[in-house]
């Protein structure tokens, strides 16, 4: 990714880059397992991230989303995984955790977000615009990246 005016975009991409390392080993049932005393699993905090962006972006700016309205409702906040995940709905997860940034950055460039409707996060993080979407994101995805390595661990129990 060359250099961006937007330096929250290269940290998401090297955060996702790591995460796409962290499993690149693991199964499709790993990637898909509920550990005992988990609600999801690594598959579902993974698009989670994808789905996070589209709300927090796209959703907020009045914008159409990226991704259907069906893979937002099963990954927003507050959903859960429904059932196992194909090895090619994995694949196509990998593949929008990072071409979401960059179509994101594209978007940007375009002065699509100037309508942001102001909200505040659960963690108590006002949003009043784009930027503070952009400087939540990386902080929304670390704690995930937190949640997968737990998860990772504890695939076994």
């Amino acid at each position: 990714m060359s250099e961006s005016r937007y330096p929250q975009l290269e940290t998401l991409k090297k955060l996702r880059l790591f995460i796409l390392n962290t499993i690149k080993d693991l199964t499709v049932e790993e990637l898909n397992k509920i550990p005992n005393g988990y609600s999801n699993n690594i598959i579902w905090n993974i698009a989670h991230l994808v789905a996070a962006q589209e709300g927090v972006c796209y959703m907020r700016s009045g914008q159409s989303t990226n991704i259907s309205i069906d893979f937002f409702n099963s990954y927003k906040p507050g959903s859960k995984p429904e059932r196992n995940l194909t090895e090619k709905e994995i694949e196509e997860i990998k593949q929008l955790l990072l071409t979401s940034v960059d179509q994101l950055e594209i978007d940007l460039n375009q002065d699509k977000f100037v309508n942001y409707k102001g909200w505040t996060t659960r963690y108590e993080v006002e949003m009043n615009n784009i930027e503070d979407a952009l400087n939540f994101l990386p902080f929304h995805e670390g704690m995930h990246l937190g949640y997968i390595m737990a998860l990772k661990r504890n695939r076994d129990i």
